[in-house]
């Protein structure tokens, strides 16, 4: 079953377990909202993947200290359920940035992260991560 978009108000559940964050949702005290989604996917119980698909925007500090707070207060929760996040960066220099940010992100809070070139790379990511990595991770020879 899949959790009721009206819920949700900086996440679009409307492709769970896809859950894609909406960066024009990202304003300035948006960080109580973004727990409600986060408490929501929590209580739903199911495991998605985050999917990232445009460069987010310069986020306020308060909302960045909040939500730092949420993420580890609930590290060990929502690593159970969130099976990896996945962004979209067409640009080698800054897709090599990002890999290079989501490697500490991973250390500090336990989840896989990827940074994609395109969206077909990012569906293949997503597939492998919602598949739990039973499968083979896909190779760069054949989504890169």
């Amino acid at each position: 079953m899949k959790p009721n978009p009206a819920h949700f108000s900086i996440h679009d559940v409307s492709d769970f377990p896809i859950v894609r964050f909406r960066p024009e949702t990202a304003v300035t005290g948006y960080a109580p909202l973004w727990e409600n989604d986060m408490d929501a996917l929590l209580r739903h119980g199911v495991p998605f993947v985050m999917l990232f698909e445009e460069e987010r925007s310069d986020e306020a500090h308060v909302d960045r200290k909040r939500r730092g707070l949420w993420l580890k207060h609930n590290k060990v929760a929502l690593a159970t359920l969130c099976r990896g996040l996945v962004s979209i960066e067409a640009d080698a220099e800054r897709r090599a940035r990002l890999q290079a940010m989501a490697a500490g992100a991973m250390k500090a809070f336990g989840i896989l992260q990827e940074v994609a070139a395109t969206r077909e790379q990012a569906e293949a990511l997503m597939v492998w991560l919602l598949g739990s990595g039973q499968m083979a991770r896909p190779r760069a020879v054949d989504v890169w």
